[in-house]
């Protein structure tokens, strides 16, 4: 985090409290290079986490009390522990429900003040909220002095994101904010949670492309494709879309709706192309890659049917740049951004002419912007540059 951001939230942190604070909890978004509607299907995926993050500048407290300001909403909340109340689509509803995940494996929880300010934009598929829930887990732990490692860490906030806020999300977002590292990308085995880290080869950046669109999740087709998941492995008799290939779903083709036949038809063909990609990326092969990229957006569009015009556009726009290597949507889709892999050295050429042709065709000037990796959630002293 650059000085400017710690002064600053230093500052909001001196107003709201007057004293001193301990340290921050920084906890990344992400990027996620292929693997879109996977990790439910106990799937691979493969993202990166990014230098867009939530941070937490905060103290322990002495008695049970939470006391919390948000930069981002201009809202301040103080509550005791365990005096938990479902707030409506409030950032509050990621607090408590990390409070009642913890809890409710026992952990002893102590108080905690603090300032929350991101830089994730919110709704735009590059994981705001599970930054936010890692942010908070971590916090809880250095406030309460216990001990949670990284994979139980991301579970109990998909245990939060789940439970308490109502939304059937895989395992993904969660575990690469908790676990990332710098210059590589994490193929997650969303089956075992086993996971590896591959090198980011030279020459490639990655845009993102935010239509500024927005969808919310909750009241979004997202969970409906959960549950057209849910139906399909069930008309299949198998436990997960990874007990099942593609000659497989041929041969039942006869007893699966056409619609649910096109969803599995994603889940198959996707896992295949992250584990392709993974080949690319060892090979440093860029074409490939982006492809790969390609094929993804095509079967996202078509078969899973979570595009929209605006992500179309600003896909197909990027495509037609000789820098890019290929581009797709990103996140659960429906509005929000895209991912596009660009020659390095490149960008800027790249970035002009897409919001140019963007905003000429959908009257709207769209963010684009360069990512770089970064590090799963740590801890960052005040001094420290």
């Amino acid at each position: 985090m650059d000085q400017a951001r710690i002064n600053t939230i230093h500052a909001v942190y001196k107003k709201h409290f007057k004293d001193e604070p301990a340290s921050f909890v920084i906890a990344p978004g992400r990027i996620n290079l292929i693997g879109e509607h996977t990790d439910y299907s106990e799937g691979f995926v493969l993202p990166v986490a990014i230098d867009r993050d939530v941070a937490i500048l905060f103290s322990p407290r002495q008695d049970d009390f939470i006391r919390v300001y948000s930069v981002d909403f201009d809202e301040f909340h103080q509550m005791r522990l365990f005096d938990l109340e479902k707030q409506k689509s409030s950032w509050i509803d990621y607090l408590q429900g990390i409070i009642w995940a913890l809890s409710d494996e026992g952990y002893p929880l102590k108080g905690w003040q603090g300032v929350i300010s991101g830089n994730i934009p919110i709704g735009a598929g590059l994981s705001s909220s599970a930054a936010l829930e890692i942010a908070i887990v971590k916090t809880f732990i250095l406030a309460s002095n216990i001990s949670i490692d990284p994979t139980h860490l991301a579970l109990i906030a998909l245990k939060a994101e789940r439970d308490w806020i109502g939304l059937n999300v895989g395992i993904m977002d969660q575990l690469i904010s908790a676990d990332a590292k710098v210059n590589h990308a994490m193929l997650l085995d969303c089956k075992t949670l086993d996971y590896k880290f591959i090198p980011i080869p030279e020459n490639v950046s990655f845009i993102v492309m935010d239509t500024l669109t927005r969808r919310e999740l909750t009241q979004s087709a997202y969970n409906i494709r959960h549950k057209e998941i849910q139906e399909v492995t069930r008309l299949l008799n198998v436990n997960s879309l990874r007990e099942t290939n593609q000659s497989d779903l041929d041969a039942r083709q006869t007893i699966i709706p056409e619609i649910l036949y096109k969803r599995t038809k994603h889940v198959i063909s996707e896992n295949s192309r992250v584990l392709q990609f993974v080949h690319a990326m060892q090979n440093h092969d860029l074409r490939s890659m982006g492809e790969l990229i390609n094929e993804s957006h095509a079967s996202l569009r078509d078969d899973y049917e979570v595009s929209s015009d605006a992500l179309n556009l600003i896909v197909d726009l990027a495509k037609n740049q000789s820098a890019c290597f290929g581009a797709r949507l990103m996140g659960a889709g429906f509005g929000g951004c895209a991912l596009a892999l660009v020659s390095q050295g490149e960008e800027s050429g790249f970035i002009h002419e897409v919001k140019s042709a963007y905003q000429d065709k959908a009257g709207i000037a769209p963010s684009l912007f360069i990512v770089k990796s970064a590090n799963g959630v740590h801890t960052q002293e005040l001094n420290k540059k």
